[in-house]
């Protein structure tokens, strides 16, 4: 009889142990099929992760909810496929960051082309926090590549092979060497082996050379950029249908899990 109710209470405890960190995501998932499969997916795939690992997963499409009392409640902030259009969003969430606030961005969170609808037009953004400036090119289609850890010691990688074949991917190609910034610790970039990346149809689709990083974190920053963020959509017959996805890949997702455990355990 005593045993049972040890375990009872125990197992009453876990229930109500509080979330150690709690996330809000934010997301447009109206432009791209391919970047709308990935916020559906990832809005799937975290609260799984959540409940395995004792954090709090939110989204919201709402970017008004980009405030400062809305934030004062969440230790990181994801943005899946966009960033904050308006100035008073972009100031709280600089505000948020400044104050020591956590952040992740995927894939076209980072995305800025002038002339485009997505112009570079927020510098402290682009420049500074994400370092990389405007979006110069991409592969074609998207496929999976070898990355190679470039720091086997920082909390995002230690736990990662040398190298691992990513998920399917659209890789980004960006303005700035982030090589040169002393303030960015680049964790991941694409392995030699894996060129020639992409398969065109326009040969500029095609990489054969070239340094291309694509995970990483400022150092005065709690924060993080991912590159993937691109599923594979059945364009060339029209049917939209989703070809490939950024998660189940085993090791891709230790390091996005890795990264969220290293940026929620930082308290502002």
């Amino acid at each position: 009889m005593l045993c049972s109710c040890l375990c009872f209470i125990a197992n009453g405890h876990a229930q109500t142990k509080p979330s150690l960190f709690k996330i809000i995501a934010f997301y447009t998932a109206k432009n791209d099929h391919a970047h709308i499969s990935f916020v559906h997916e990832a809005n799937r795939w975290f609260p799984q992760m959540a409940k395995l690992y004792n954090f709090s997963y939110d989204s919201t499409n709402n970017w008004n909810n980009l405030n400062e009392e809305f934030l004062t409640d969440y230790n990181v902030v994801i943005f899946l496929d966009a960033r904050p259009e308006s100035r008073t969003q972009r100031e709280a969430f600089r505000k948020y960051m400044d104050a020591g606030g956590a952040f992740i961005g995927f894939h076209f969170a980072a995305f800025a082309l002038t002339p485009s609808v997505f112009p570079q037009n927020w510098d402290w953004y682009h420049n500074t926090l994400i370092g990389a400036g405007q979006y110069k090119s991409n592969t074609w289609r998207p496929t999976s590549a070898i990355l190679r850890v470039e720091d086997s010691t920082h909390p995002v990688t230690k736990n990662l092979p040398l190298t691992f074949r990513s998920s399917p991917n659209e890789w980004y190609r960006w303005e700035k060497d982030i090589r040169l910034n002393p303030d960015i610790k680049i964790l991941l970039s694409i392995d030699p082996k894996s060129f020639p990346l992409g398969n065109g149809p326009k040969q500029s689709e095609i990489w054969h050379s070239g340094y291309y990083p694509v995970v990483w974190t400022h150092k005065k920053y709690k924060m993080l950029y991912i590159n993937m963020g691109h599923n594979d959509i059945d364009y060339d017959n029209n049917t939209n249908k989703e070809l490939s996805f950024q998660f189940g890949n085993d090791i891709q997702d230790k390091m996005i899990i890795d990264g969220l455990i290293w940026l929620g355990a930082h308290k502002k």
